[in-house]
C-alpha cells in the first residue's frame, strides 16, 4: 500500500467505539492493520493495488473498506459471519445479472478467478467501484418520482430473475400466509403501543380489503434514501440487495413510500405528499392492480405503526399515522 496512514474508522449506526469493535469483531489491533490486510487481499484476489485505504465503516459483522486505486476508488465489504457466506455469494449473483439487465446497481468486479463473492480465510468478501452521488433528497419531488419509477424497474427485473430466492430458509423470509393474516397477527402481537381506536380502524379496513391472493416474487426489500445513489434528478445506484427476499410488490413499494427519507440514524415519516409523488412515479411504469391499489394505503398504514415507539415520539410517526387516518 503506497500510503500507511491509517484509515477513518466509523460505525454506520451502532452507538459504539470503532477501534473497539474493529478489534472485537474482525481482529485488528488498528486501522493501519486493518488497511494493509485489505490491501493485501486485493492484490492477492483482484490482481488490484491499493495506494491508500482512506475509510473503514462497520455494521454487525460487516465492514467496508473505501481504497483509492489506479482504477479510481473502489469499495471492498466483508463479512466475518460464516453463517451469512452462501447468502452473500447468492446475493452477488444477483446484483452481476441486475448489472446485466442495465439496472443501476453495484455490481461486484470478479476476482482473479471468476469469483464474485471471494472466500479469504475466516471472511467473506467482495468487491465494487465506488459511484459518485448523493443519498436521495425526499425534498425534491424529481427525484422521489424518479425513484419510485425505478423501484417498478427493479420488481419487473427481478420478477424473470433466474436466481429467485437467495436463501429460502434465511431468517430474511417472509411468511407466506395471506397478507390479511400478517396484518391481523402483527395487532395481536406487536401492537402494545398503539392506541385501541387506531388498531380498531386498521382492522376494520382490513376486514374490507380484497381477499384475491397476490403474487409473491424477490423484491429488494430495503429500498430507501440510505440505499439509494443520485445524480441530479437521476438515479444512478441501488446499493445494498442484503436483505432480497420474497414478498409482494405493493408491500415493497408502500414500505418504501413510508421509509424512503430514512437513512442511518434517527428514522422519521415523510410526508404523505412524497408518499403520493412516489406512487406516482411507480406507477408511472406499472400500474397498480385494483386489489393492489385497494391494499396500498393500509400497508402504508401498518408500516408507519410498526415505527411508533411505546414512550416519547421525536421523529412524529404517530403524527404520520394521524395524517393518514385524517386524510382516509
Amino acid at each position: 500500500m503506497a500510503e500507511s496512514h491509517a484509515p477513518v474508522l466509523e460505525m454506520l449506526w451502532e452507538a459504539h467505539d470503532p477501534g473497539d469493535t474493529l478489534d472485537g469483531r474482525f481482529g485488528f489491533s488498528d486501522g493501519e492493520s486493518a488497511g494493509r490486510w485489505v490491501a493485501d487481499t486485493l492484490d492477492e484476489h483482484w490482481g488490484v493495488r491499493v495506494d491508500c485505504c482512506e475509510r473503514i465503516v462497520m455494521s454487525g459483522g460487516n465492514a467496508l473498506a473505501w481504497v483509492g486505486t489506479p482504477a479510481g476508488r473502489m469499495l471492498a465489504k466483508w463479512s466475518v459471519v460464516p453463517d451469512r457466506f452462501p447468502r452473500l455469494a447468492a446475493i452477488a449473483r444477483l446484483t452481476s445479472w441486475l448489472d446485466g439487465q442495465g439496472l443501476p446497481v453495484s455490481a461486484p468486479v470478479p476476482a482473479r478467478d471468476g469469483r464474485l463473492q471471494v472466500g479469504a480465510g475466516q471472511v467473506s468478501m467482495n468487491l465494487q467501484r465506488v459511484i459518485a452521488g448523493e443519498l436521495l433528497d425526499t425534498a425534491d419531488p424529481a427525484q422521489v418520482w424518479a425513484a419510485g419509477a425505478l423501484l417498478a424497474r427493479l420488481q419487473e427485473a427481478l420478477a424473470a430473475c433466474p436466481h429467485p430466492d437467495p436463501d429460502p430458509a434465511s431468517t430474511y423470509s417472509v411468511p407466506g400466509e395471506p397478507l390479511a393474516a400478517r396484518v391481523i397477527g402483527w395487532l395481536d402481537t406487536c401492537a402494545e403501543q398503539v392506541p385501541a381506536t387506531v388498531r380498531d380502524s386498521l382492522r376494520g379496513l382490513v376486514a374490507a380489503a380484497p381477499a384475491e391472493p397476490l403474487p409473491r416474487q424477490l423484491l429488494h426489500s430495503d429500498f430507501r434514501a440510505a440505499n439509494i445513489l443520485c445524480v441530479g434528478t437521476e438515479i444512478v445506484a441501488v446499493l445494498d440487495f442484503e436483505e432480497a427476499r420474497q414478498d409482494h410488490r405493493v408491500v415493497e413499494a408502500a414500505r418504501s413510500a413510508v421509509l424512503l427519507g430514512t437513512r442511518y440514524h434517527d428514522w422519521g415519516p415523510v410526508p404523505l405528499a412524497v408518499h403520493a409523488q412516489f406512487r406516482a412515479g411507480y406507477e408511472s411504469v406499472r400500474r397498480l392492480s385494483p386489489v393492489e391499489a385497494a391494499w396500498w394505503d393500509i400497508v402504508v398504514l401498518w408500516q408507519t405503526l410498526t415505527f411508533v415507539p411505546p414512550g416519547a415520539d421525536p421523529t412524529g410517526w404517530g403524527a404520520s399515522v394521524l395524517s393518514q387516518l385524517d386524510q382516509g
